[in-house]
C-alpha cells in the first residue's frame, strides 16, 4: 500500500503549468512539515516535501495555496529518475496528492 498523508505549510505560492498538448495542468508546491522533536539547540526542524497535483481542480485551487497556509495533503509517493548531463543519474522524490484540504493561514494560527 502507498499512501502518504501530510499536514504542514506552503513554502511559497503553488505554481500552475499547462501543458498545450493535452490541455492538462498541474500544480506544484512544496510543503514544510514540523518533525515531531526538537534538536540540540531546542528547535524545532522540518522537511520540505515537493507535491504534485495532477487532478481537474488545479487551476481554481492555485488562488488558494498561497504561502503560509496550513494543509493537509494525501496521496501517493512517487520516485522517479532521470539522467543529468553532468551529473549523472538524478533522483527525485515526491507526492502525487489527489485530496487537499484547507486547515487555516499562518495569520490566523498567530491569533490563537
Amino acid at each position: 500500500m502507498n499512501r502518504v498523508v501530510l499536514v504542514g505549510r506552503l513554502t511559497k505560492d503553488a505554481e500552475l503549468k499547462t501543458f498545450e498538448a493535452n490541455e492538462r495542468s498541474v500544480l506544484n508546491f512544496t510543503l514544510a512539515v514540523n518533525r515531531d522533536f526538537v534538536n540540540s539547540n531546542n528547535e524545532r526542524e522540518a522537511d520540505f516535501i515537493p507535491i504534485v497535483y495532477w487532478l481537474e481542480h488545479a487551476e481554481s485551487l492555485q488562488k488558494y495555496l498561497l504561502k503560509g497556509i496550513q494543509i493537509c495533503v494525501s496521496g501517493k509517493l512517487r520516485v522517479r529518475s532521470y539522467e543529468s548531463p553532468d551529473k549523472g543519474k538524478r533522483y527525485i522524490t515526491e507526492v502525487l496528492a489527489d485530496e487537499i484540504k484547507f486547515l487555516g493561514s499562518k495569520k490566523e494560527s498567530s491569533v490563537i
